[in-house]
């Protein structure tokens, strides 16, 4: 005779189907928070990843302001040099109409031996300029230049080769957060670490690179005026070449 059931609760075989398949569905729950785990640590790599490689394009940006910095320094040097060269042809100019006015007539002699004699402008020595931009652009520059080594260090074609970045049970990425604000997982810690340290960096960059604008802004309008008082001097002195060569004509 087939064994009695474990209850004579009408409803113990529908609890007892009800409850055996707990085994396989406890091994299923397992592997569902496992595969939970392994893609909570697999965005957190993600998203550090992600943090550093727009940590790196942050510092390539710096590096081309900079640059750009340099170069529209040398502009400004180059500008001033032109400036100091048409002064110096407006003052030789002046000069020649007083030895034309000397050779034209007695008068014109006389005239010029008791007119005042114009101010000279001294040269530069050898030309040259000790132009170095406006101070924000200056300082701008000198603050991104000091990040130069971490360019060269985070860009994937300069940096060395090592697993460093990989190793991520070293107490060098603990920051000066408390422990408590991170999960409790060692490799889930230190890309949370890893992350926030990056957005602090970049939160610097782009303080730095907003700094390198607004010199790069200041610079450019002081250049606009140069070379507005550029081009008038260079109208005025295009007339008064004309005017000297008529007088050099008529003699």
């Amino acid at each position: 005779m087939s064994a009695l059931p474990r209850s004579y609760n009408p409803f113990a075989e529908d609890e007892e189907e009800d409850v055996a398949p707990a085994g396989p569905g406890a091994a299923g729950g397992a592997d569902r928070q496992r595969y939970l785990q392994e893609e909570v640590l697999r965005l957190s790599a993600a998203s550090a990843d992600s943090t550093t490689r727009s940590l790196s394009l942050l510092y390539e940006s710096e590096r081309i302001g900079v640059a750009a910095s340099e170069e529209l320094v040398r502009q400004g040097e180059a500008l001033k040099r032109t400036e100091q060269m048409v002064d110096k042809m407006d003052q030789d100019l002046k000069t020649s109409q007083k030895h034309i006015n000397s050779i034209k007539s007695v008068w014109g002699g006389l005239v010029n031996y008791f007119k005042a004699k114009p101010p000279e402008t001294k040269p530069e020595q050898n030309g040259a300029s000790e132009y170095c931009g406006n101070s924000k652009l200056k300082e701008a520059m000198m603050s991104s230049k000091e990040q130069e080594s971490k360019y060269q260090e985070s860009h994937p074609n300069l940096r060395k080769l090592d697993n460093s970045d990989n190793d991520f049970n070293k107490t060098d990425l603990v920051s000066s957060v408390q422990k408590d604000a991170y999960p409790k997982n060692q490799q889930l810690r230190a890309y949370h670490q890893k992350i926030d340290t990056n957005l602090d960096e970049m939160s610097s960059g782009l303080s730095r690179l907003k700094s390198l604008a607004l010199g790069l802004q200041i610079e450019i309008e002081e250049q606009d005026d140069v070379l507005d008082r550029l081009t008038k001097k260079v109208e005025t002195l295009d007339v008064n070449i004309k005017n000297t060569d008529r007088k050099v004509r008529q003699l």
